[in-house]
């Protein structure tokens, strides 16, 4: 082994491919099947490829008949394949199998697992380039119940043969993160791109459950998919559980509301409210097909340059109480936002935003690294008809409500500003709440955290008894009995 000398830097070392798949294959007590559907078998290729494959695969399939699948796993009810609940399907059919043909008193010692995935690669025409579910169920105790990683991909490489070679090392880094980092979800979810790049595919969903997963918030596990890199938009729902953005926003009419939420407070389910109201009565909007997005950027939750995961989940907490869904970003600019959103809808689109953001999105520095500048952000941003709701402002010194018909913007913003106003995409919520207005998330934080009396009223009902009961926001009751 060479010496080390004074000076030198650690270098962490990730394991090959190769060399994750026959540490798996040399524990003798690491045993389970493998089912793949859509890219070949490239995960359990590259067990078999390590060497002693035979003491870890029980069974490696591929159903890519759709009858033999459906006879195999049963009918989705909305006849798809590439689908959660038919990952779910697999990874449970294939641990029964396993249950029931081998016996747990030949093998006493055995960590049972099923790996599964589900995908589509890109087609013909190299339009669509290709998704997938994948998964694992395993023990880490043979009287223990099975904990269950399962994740949604997308891929971004434009050859059906680097996307199966790229499916099969993710496949071999979750079984691996699963047996050997299984107690830390952190570095196990940062471990899917050992030996791959961003550029080859993005994972926008995980969920962890079982009994080792029990402390674990997927909330949280979704957030470092986005501080990795791995994906550009996480969302969750009100249960707390990852969603994933393309199944919830697929063909929908969409109305977004941007926001700190560092708490919710009055005014923002006001703007919720009020522009949700006035969006539905567009034409072609009906609320069965409108998805209503809460979304946080990612620069909105780094405090000194560290994200504060404690201040999130507060924020996430609450939000989710409401019933709300949780979209969190890295889209800085709207137009990002609105191009994303394009991605899986071609239905309404509406902003709800106060006077700051509204005034911000005509501030050219924003756009300074577009060829098009301003003009290019604008036409990606306002291209699908979509609408600005525009939440008042009220000047305390003046005592002026400021809305789109008295907001100054620069005055080299003035004549665009005029024409996105006179053709109608600016609209303003008129109805507004004045007792209100004068409320800010930074007040009601400050009050929280100093021990104020009175932070309760500016809060939607219900929320303030959430951030008592569990200490939200740093709130003490030893700082409001002094």
């Amino acid at each position: 082994m060479a010496i080390s000398l004074k000076g030198d830097q650690e270098i962490s070392s990730v394991p090959t491919t190769k060399s994750k798949a026959l540490r798996i294959n040399l524990n003798s007590d690491i045993y389970g099947t493998f089912a793949e559907i859509g890219a070949g078998q490239e995960t359990a290729r590259n067990f078999f490829r390590s060497g002693a494959a035979s003491g870890t695969i029980a069974k490696a399939m591929s159903a890519y008949d759709k009858d033999f699948s459906d006879a195999i796993y049963g009918i989705e009810h909305d006849k798809r394949y590439v689908t959660q609940p038919r990952l779910k399907k697999m990874l449970r059919h294939e641990i029964d199998l396993m249950e029931d043909r081998l016996s747990r008193s030949k093998h006493p010692d055995k960590l049972f697992f099923s790996y599964a995935n589900t995908v589509t690669t890109i087609d013909f025409a190299k339009k669509f380039k290709g998704h997938g579910w994948i998964g694992i169920r395993f023990q880490l105790d043979p009287l223990e119940e099975y904990n269950e990683i399962i994740l949604h991909l997308r891929f971004k490489e434009s050859d059906a043969r680097l996307q199966q070679e790229t499916l099969g090392i993710l496949g071999v880094n979750l079984i691996y993160g699963a047996f050997y980092l299984n107690d830390n979800p952190k570095e196990l979810v940062k471990s899917f791109y050992d030996n791959l790049s961003n550029d080859q595919l993005e994972v926008d969903m995980i969920n962890f459950s079982g009994p080792r997963f029990m402390y674990v918030d997927n909330r949280l596990m979704s957030l470092q998919l986005l501080k990795n890199g791995m994906t550009n938009a996480v969302m969750f729902g009100p249960d707390g559980n990852n969603l994933l953005p393309a199944q919830v926003l697929y063909k929908k009419n969409i109305l977004a509301l941007r926001g700190s939420f560092r708490p919710v407070t009055k005014v923002n389910m006001d703007m919720y409210e009020k522009s949700k109201r006035l969006f539905l009565e567009e034409n072609k909007v009906k609320e069965e097909n409108t998805q209503v997005i809460f979304e946080i950027t990612l620069s909105n939750l780094t405090s000194e340059g560290k994200i504060n995961e404690r201040d999130f989940l507060d924020r996430a907490e609450l939000l989710c109480s409401l019933g709300q869904n949780v979209m969190i970003t890295s889209f800085q600019q709207y137009f990002k936002l609105v191009e994303y959103f394009s991605e899986f809808t071609k239905e309404r689109m509406g902003l709800a935003m106060g006077v700051y953001n509204l005034i911000q999105i005509f501030d050219e520095k924003y756009y300074r690294n577009l060829s098009g500048g301003i003009l290019e952000a604008f036409g990606k941003l306002f291209y699908r008809d979509l609408k600005v709701y525009m939440y008042p402002y009220h000047d305390q010194a003046s005592g002026d409500y400021i809305n789109s018909e008295n907001l100054k913007v620069h005055p080299r913003m003035k004549e665009l500003y005029k024409f996105f106003k006179n053709n109608g995409r600016l609209i303003n919520i008129d109805d507004f709440d004045p007792e209100i207005l004068d409320i800010f998330s930074r007040t009601v934080l400050k009050m929280i955290r100093d021990g104020e009396e009175g932070w309760e009223v500016m809060l939607p009902e219900g929320i303030p008894e959430i951030i008592k009961q569990k200490r939200l926001f740093g709130y003490s009751r030893s700082r409001i009995s002094k």
